[in-house]
């Protein structure tokens, strides 16, 4: 097998890499029948160089491999004929800017394989950037008490050259007395709850968080079972919860009351309650003062209202009036302060790489090498020219005008 490493070509641009060149290097190693290519670039976060000394062939021209990985979607026009492509091509929620990706893959019998689509037999994701995701929005939101206070100030993640050097800058807080809810228990939640207990802030149970003062920084992590219920039912059911979530209402008030810093890294669709409207957050007794939403689903569909738009990493945060519902500026004390980055993980994109090419090399490969995988079928959106039967439902979005 073939490999080769996509230079990232989407605007904005996207300095993640699948495999790092240690890895490709383990790999051909490791694998007599794999050999790996990658085009040359100038933004990914490891040199063209990193690669070249560990014996990497660096080339324009990728048309000989068998398998093309990138990170992000692939402009149209770039795509070879006839490949198998594995990347995040965000398609599979109907995405409409992403339509004529989905029609070049198909126009060009191209075997699309997407990462966020590759499972195990529970139905868990095997590979994934989100616990970094969530380890740099809760940093960022950590950053955004500094700012919003003036009691410190962090450098930005993206200026350290990895983790390792970001933690340094944990000598400087100075935190208030505040209240830090988090919401969700998936990996991105999990990175964020990470970020929290190496800054050593104390972590409680949701009630004491609501009904207790404390004289130091604390914080509560929320399951499904904390935020939603339904009426007529004295118990949580987790299973009846995620077959029927539209019946379900929200119970994430009494946090709006105790919070004042909210990160949200829960998954969230349409069918799930938000946790708070815009009515609500005019309310007087609404204390939170700054949301770092990883999810970043953007108003008006989304469950945080004041996610307007998604940041960036060179301007993370903005502010919203909540009696306007419109953007302010950040921190200026009226405001409800909001982070809202999208592409997180590059902000530590070597750091986030490794882990990702990790994931790739014990859990995607081997599945790759063999002649039937059913993780790798059922991540399989496109084949010959036609959609994957579990992909069938996407046959209207690819015939849609646009």
């Amino acid at each position: 097998m073939k490999i080769g490493i996509l230079r990232e070509e989407k605007t904005p641009e996207d300095n993640r890499v699948p495999l790092t060149p240690s890895q490709c290097r383990t790999l051909m190693e490791e694998y007599s029948n794999i050999w790996v290519a990658v085009q040359p670039s100038e933004t990914r976060c490891y040199t063209d160089d990193e690669y070249r000394y560990q014996g990497i062939a660096v080339r324009e021209n990728l048309s000989d491999c068998d398998l093309l990985l990138g990170v992000k979607e692939i402009p149209p026009h770039l795509l070879i004929p006839n490949k198998t492509y594995m990347i995040f091509s965000h398609t599979i929620k109907k995405q409409a800017h992403n339509r004529k990706l989905l029609r070049a893959v198909l126009e060009k019998k191209i075997r699309l394989i997407d990462y966020e689509c590759l499972k195990d037999d529970k139905g868990k994701r095997i590979i994934a950037f989100g616990r970094w995701a969530g380890i740099v929005g809760a940093y960022n939101t950590i950053r955004a008490i500094g700012l919003r206070t003036g009691r410190f100030d962090m450098l930005p993640m993206h200026e350290c050259h990895n983790f390792a050097e970001a933690q340094k800058e944990f000598a400087k807080l100075d935190l208030p007395p505040w209240k830090i809810v988090l919401s969700g228990d998936g990996r991105v939640s999990e990175g964020a709850a990470f970020l929290l207990d190496i800054m050593k802030i104390r972590k409680v149970d949701p009630h004491s968080f609501v009904y207790k003062e404390f004289d130091e920084v604390v914080y509560t992590q929320l399951h499904s079972k904390d935020m939603f219920y339904r009426e007529g039912h004295e118990e949580f059911d987790a299973l009846d919860y995620h077959q029927h979530p539209e019946l379900y209402r929200s119970s994430f008030f009494p946090f709006t009351r105790a919070a004042d810093v909210f990160i949200n890294g829960i998954y969230w669709d349409k069918r799930i309650p938000v946790f708070f409207n815009r009515e609500q957050m005019e309310e007087k007794d609404f204390n939170i003062k700054i949301i770092g939403d990883i999810t970043c689903d953007i108003a008006p569909e989304a469950s945080v209202p004041s996610t307007l738009f998604a940041s960036t990493i060179a301007e993370p945060f903005f502010g919203y009036d909540p009696q306007t519902g419109t953007q302010t500026e950040p921190f200026d004390g009226n405001s409800v302060d909001i982070m809202s980055i999208d592409n997180l993980p590059n902000e530590l994109p070597r750091d986030a790489s490794e882990d990702f090419g990790n994931m790739l090399m014990s859990r995607v490969i081997p599945r790759l090498l063999k002649e039937w995988s059913t993780t790798i079928n059922k991540a399989t959106i496109a084949l010959d020219g036609e959609l994957n039967e579990p992909y069938r439902y996407l046959s209207d979005y690819v015939g849609e005008k646009g």
